[in-house]
């Protein structure tokens, strides 16, 4: 078993507490949001409002119970399943009102990445340094890479979601906006509801069907939910991480962790460096060391294997080398600010330091408008980004870089709000 906690006491000094996901802390900020609802003040009528029937949404409950059934699903199950159950209009608001705005990468890394974040994580690895550590010796996932995405998810646990799943992925699947994807969801929860891992009413998750400590979809949970305390029960649900850490050390061995080797690197370019090259392939490291690339301390390349080079924030932010395991992560959520927020907050708990380079912070993201803005202004200068669909994908940066060029600006194919600006002028 690797020892991971050696020297754990002379980092950054923990203190233990909730950090709320949707407010964003400043550098060590001790400002902490209780996951408790606040007490009702007295006197108050405290009975819940009951919710309105939609005749619409129980006709298609009958449906679907038939269709469970059909695929096994036993019927005191369902019955079970959906007692209570009724139209969930919040999740439906939800659902409706996610930002067209992007956070650039350096707010996004503010908040998953802050002090406190990394704090509360070196905390946690004190805490459950034991389970932790066989865990890793279980999976050959490290300790901190687990801790880095329960940080992610929930905050160590502190925000796993207090919604009835099989109400939001009912209101989700009748809905139809993604109807088949939820509705392969629901099915899964019945699955897992029939094999007695969790009741009914304590199967509880996000708005949008995550569930547990490290939130995990039903699907997910199938195929890779694992019972690490041996109880007979994959409870990732409970006070006791125990079966949520082990579960996505499980998920990340499947996808091909390799023990030993990083997720990523930041690194430094050399001057006239061929931005064409970020994002394009993976190459050997002596491949990328042939054209002048160090580590950003300045040394040479390890070898790590094969990798892809990332530039989040175009020529003017940190430069990364992405290695196998930058994909493996990937798996558990695509995005690429993700992936690098799991990466980076794992090197930080483990006591590594920030990223070299600096942020361009006198930018920022675009929003959907202003992408498709962009991609018009790119194809009237003769520029084809591929469509005007706010989808800034390779033929869009293939147009983006051949413009800088033309305009004396470093090619790098960044959509930013200050190259925007130089485009509408």
């Amino acid at each position: 078993m690797r020892v991971f906690l050696a020297g754990m006491a002379m980092l950054l000094p923990c203190e233990v507490g909730a950090q709320g996901e949707t407010k964003p802390q400043d550098g060590g900020s001790a400002v902490e949001i209780s996951p408790r609802p606040g007490a009702r003040p007295e006197g108050l009528d405290t009975t819940p409002t009951p919710k309105p029937v939609n005749l619409g949404f129980q006709r298609w409950i009958k449906g679907f119970k038939a269709r469970a059934q059909a695929k096994g699903i036993p019927e005191s199950v369902i019955t079970a399943a959906f007692d209570g159950v009724r139209y969930n209009d919040e999740v439906i608001a939800r659902d409706r009102n996610q930002s067209e705005f992007t956070k650039a990468i350096w707010d996004y890394l503010d908040s998953a990445v802050s002090l406190k974040r990394i704090e509360n994580g070196q905390a946690a690895m004190l805490e459950h340094g034991d389970l932790l550590g066989r865990i890793e010796e279980a999976y050959g996932v490290p300790a901190e890479v687990v801790t880095a995405v329960w940080g992610m998810e929930t905050s160590y646990g502190s925000f796993r979601g207090g919604r009835d799943l099989v109400e939001s992925l009912a209101t989700l699947a009748y809905d139809g906006r993604r109807g088949a994807f939820f509705e392969a969801q629901l099915v899964a929860a019945l699955e897992i509801l029939a094999a007695g891992d969790v009741p009914p009413r304590q199967m509880t998750g996000s708005w949008a069907g995550a569930m547990g400590h490290t939130q995990f979809i039903p699907t997910s949970y199938l195929l890779y939910a694992v019972d690490f305390t041996g109880d007979g029960k994959r409870d990732i649900w409970g006070e006791d991480p125990a079966d949520a850490l082990a579960s996505t050390a499980a998920y990340l061995a499947k996808a091909g962790w390799q023990e030993g080797r990083p997720w990523g690197i930041e690194v430094r370019l050399p001057k006239g460096f061929d931005y064409a090259l970020a994002g394009t392939s993976r190459k050997a490291a002596a491949d990328w060391a042939g054209m002048g690339i160090l580590t950003a301390q300045g040394e040479p390349l390890p070898d790590h294997g094969p990798s892809e080079l990332k530039l989040p924030a175009g020529a003017r932010g940190p430069a990364l080398l992405a290695y196998q395991n930058f994909k493996v992560i990937s798996r558990y959520n695509a995005a690429d600010t993700y992936v690098i927020g799991v990466g980076h907050l794992s090197d930080r708990i483990r006591g590594g330091v920030p990223f070299v380079s600096e942020w361009p912070r006198e930018d920022r993201a675009l929003n959907s408008a202003e992408r498709k803005e962009l991609q018009g202004l790119l194809q009237e200068a003769g520029f084809e980004p591929g469509g005007i669909d706010g989808k800034i994908g390779p033929r869009s940066k293939a147009a983006l870089r051949a413009y800088q060029a033309k305009i004396g600006v470093v090619p790098d194919g960044f959509a930013s709000y200050t190259l925007l600006q130089k485009m509408r002028r």
